[in-house]
């Protein structure tokens, strides 16, 4: 499956804010949002009014690399989502918050997207003791999700638990156990980003 391989930092520029692609980075004043707050490019310095498509296309690109997702696997969520019960763009979030990479970033065992990411990949994890590869697998109330056995004892793994930070609500965590349960699916008010999902969905409208 394919995947962004350049430079992070680039996309939170482009985007004009913080993405936390980058984990503790992010939070430090080293951050390139901090230190060239503007576009990257020659012509990164300039200031452009967009349209309204141009609204809607950025908040887009803001929410897919956000979880770190190409295309097509966006387009794959929407279309789920809109086939869905209720509304879009709110079935959309909750999607994308149920994703195992990021179930395992909101828990604390990794400190981005990308670094759960590649946790899942890499068999580090389980679901309801069983291990599960598949970044995009979606849990569901009463999952529980933990780390393997054998991986425990990683120093990388040890070290964000104790620095993980809030987790959200429609999650419990139990640091002592490396293991967490989902209590219920994500709600809106649950989901931090600052995104305008109706826009999403009214570029995807035309």
């Amino acid at each position: 499956m394919g995947r962004y391989l350049g430079p992070s930092c680039r996309l939170c520029r482009r985007e004009g804010m913080k993405l936390y692609l980058k984990g503790d980075k992010c939070y430090t004043d080293k951050c390139p949002v901090v230190r060239r707050g503007y576009a990257p490019g020659q012509h990164g310095q300039e200031r452009k009014k967009l349209t309204s498509y141009g609204i809607q296309l950025r908040e887009k690109q803001k929410l897919k690399r956000y979880y770190g997702l190409l295309e097509r696997q966006f387009e794959r969520f929407y279309e789920k989502a809109e086939r869905m019960k209720g509304i879009t763009g709110e079935n959309l979030l909750q999607l994308l918050e149920r994703r195992l990479d990021n179930v395992v970033y909101r828990l604390g065992f990794a400190v981005s997207r990308r670094q759960a990411r590649q946790l899942v990949s890499h068999g580090h994890i389980e679901v309801n003791g069983k291990k599960v590869d598949i970044p995009s697998f979606l849990v569901k109330p009463g999952d529980v999700i933990s780390v393997r056995e054998k991986s425990r004892s990683m120093e990388l793994i040890k070290n964000n638990l104790e620095a993980a930070r809030n987790v959200p609500d429609w999650l419990e965590l139990n640091k002592d156990a490396f293991e967490g349960r989902v209590v219920s699916l994500p709600r809106r008010e649950h989901i931090d980003l600052p995104i305008q999902e109706h826009l999403i969905v009214e570029l995807y409208s035309k």
